[in-house]
């Protein structure tokens, strides 16, 4: 049987990822005038023109602005990849760091999302903003501190991260942090100071968030002790009333009822 070629990693996972549009024809490997950043040395320098920017003109400033757009969402779409080189190439050429899609989401944000790490990294060396909202209110910070990435979390802190920065429902890092039961990631955030009770739109602080969205487990119990010990209000009540010893009690979740009796000391 005759061998078939193995097709592209990039267009293979490109499809999957509904990306296509921008890799077909090697379209995410273009650079300004239609040079292939695949072809670049790593170190940035030139590559062999083809043939369709020599007739397009090298003055054209059609051509430059088009080329710079498509640098930029080729960039998202290299971050989506986790393709890290790709990345860098597409940076060095000229791509912008803050750019972002139809959606509003940078390229850092779906770097994050992908949980491409070192690519998130780069993207932040180059300038990419740690506080950048969609059209949903996500951020790279939030979606970190929501997803338990907890070393770009510590990146995102470093880089001017907006600790009182909250989402769609009003919540804050570390209430997201504390819904899913991201117990490191919750010491960083109290360590570097986002309030510990921030109600959110739904009433809640992080510590009914704990209780409330929580499944009891130890991960859970341990970050109600972590707000606790830095001060939350035990006594705090949701918009109904409810207070947390009350949300907890229903749940039969008796270690966090000791914790927050002790506390409250009733």
């Amino acid at each position: 049987m005759p061998r078939t070629s193995a097709r592209p990693r990039r267009l293979v996972l490109a499809e999957v990822l509904g990306l296509t549009g921008l890799l077909m024809g090697g379209a995410l490997l273009a650079g300004p005038g239609g040079t292939s950043l695949a072809a670049r040395p790593a170190g940035g320098g030139p590559a062999q023109a083809s043939p369709r920017s020599h007739a397009q003109g090298a003055g054209s400033a059609t051509t430059a602005h088009d080329s710079v757009g498509g640098l930029d969402r080729n960039l998202i779409a290299a971050a989506t990849l986790g393709d890290l080189e790709l990345v860098k190439r597409l940076l060095a050429a000229g791509a912008s760091a803050q750019t972002t899609d139809e959606r509003g989401r940078s390229a850092l944000l779906v770097a994050i999302y992908s949980r491409h790490t070192e690519v998130a990294k780069a993207l932040v060396a180059a300038g990419a903003d740690v506080n950048r909202k969609d059209i949903e209110s996500n951020s790279p910070f939030l979606l970190a501190a929501a997803t338990g990435q907890l070393e770009m979390v510590q990146l995102a802190l470093t880089h001017g991260a907006d600790l009182t920065s909250t989402d769609i429902n009003d919540s804050t890092a570390l209430i997201v942090a504390c819904e899913h039961g991201n117990t490191e990631v919750v010491k960083v955030l109290l360590k570097a100071g986002v309030a510990v009770d921030h109600v959110n739109r739904q009433g809640w602080t992080a510590l009914l968030e704990t209780i409330v969205m929580g499944d009891g487990s130890a991960r859970y119990e341990d970050t109600v002790q972590l707000l606790l010990d830095a001060g939350a209000d035990a006594n705090l009540p949701d918009r109904d009333g409810t207070s947390p010893t009350r949300h907890a009690r229903e749940r039969s979740y008796k270690t966090m009822v000791k914790m927050l009796v002790r506390v409250r000391g009733h």
